[in-house]
């Protein structure tokens, strides 16, 4: 299909007086009109209602649960309720450039076998300055090159930077991690594993980028066990000698990250604790690797 239907999910709690209407207006924007955009209103208190009433076009899908039901189940909720045979699931405080969709497609081309399209991303602040850049760069066509492009800082994994072949999304068991903080690389890992990908080089998409996020406010236990999760299923892609050095790679940056979660907000108690259960997770190295190091 030349043309395809692309499904644009934004899931929203309370934002009407945030980024909510730039949001709508990015996904509505696009060069590629073929689109739907379902919004998920997860029981907003504010007016959030009014706000999306007030925008005419027939593109514009709302939804409003009766009752809050959680990140999560909202995800999920969208991509069950997409008409679009691609799905993008797009927070309600990032952006996507007005060619995002346009430039995913024509990377598809004429693939039949893909599971997902990617891009490079950007990170930016509440004003929407632009804090880092990273371009899609993926430094071979096997699956251990994929993960290793990704532990080595060569590509970013986001969201906002990614199109998900709706249906293979669906039946690969949508949005999933143990505690709900790793649902959408679980999902690039588990279509890998049956599925291609296809890759924009250039920088697409904007991740919106705030020191106090939920990022920083999860106990890193939690972050260990979902990341944990998360390379066994990588492990079990990988096969001979290079499953081994994917590992460790894999260990070492989930590690990294891990610190940086202890470091955010955290006493010296704190984040001494912290070290313990990482190095348990990801072993001493990690430590050592990372402990200095900021986001």
């Amino acid at each position: 299909m030349k043309n395809p239907l692309v499904t644009i999910g934004i899931p929203t709690y309370n934002r009407a007086n945030a980024n909510l209407l730039a949001v709508i207006n990015a996904a509505l924007c696009q060069t590629y009109e073929n689109i739907q955009v379902l919004v998920g209103d997860n029981a907003s208190s504010d007016h959030t209602p009014e706000l999306v009433g007030s925008i005419k076009d027939p593109r514009l899908v709302y939804v409003r649960h009766s009752e809050n039901i959680g990140a999560n189940a909202n995800f999920n909720y969208l991509l069950n309720h997409a008409d679009g045979d691609w799905f993008l699931l797009f927070h309600d405080d990032d952006l996507i450039d007005s060619d995002f969709v346009e430039c995913c497609i024509a990377a598809l081309g004429d693939a039949q076998d893909v599971g997902f399209i990617r891009t490079g991303v950007r990170a930016i602040d509440t004003e929407g300055n632009v804090l880092k850049e990273s371009k899609n760069i993926i430094e071979g066509t096997e699956r251990e090159d994929f993960y290793l492009s990704w532990f080595n800082d060569k590509t970013a994994f986001f969201l906002c930077n990614t199109l998900y072949h709706t249906k293979r999304l669906q039946d690969s068991g949508g949005f999933y991690s143990p505690n709900h903080l790793m649902e959408d690389n679980c999902a690039l890992v588990r279509l890998l594993d049956r599925w291609d990908h296809a890759n924009v080089e250039d920088i697409k998409a904007s991740y919106r980028y705030t020191y106090d996020q939920r990022t920083y406010q999860v106990p890193v236990v939690r972050w260990c066990n979902d990341f944990a999760y998360l390379l066994e299923m990588i492990s079990m892609q990988c096969s001979g000698d290079r499953r081994h050095h994917v590992v460790e790679q894999g260990r070492r940056f989930f590690g990294r990250l891990c610190v940086r979660r202890a470091n955010a907000n955290a006493s010296f108690w704190r984040q001494l604790y912290a070290r313990l259960i990482i190095a348990r997770y990801f072993g001493r190295q990690s430590l050592h690797l990372s402990w200095d190091r900021t986001e």
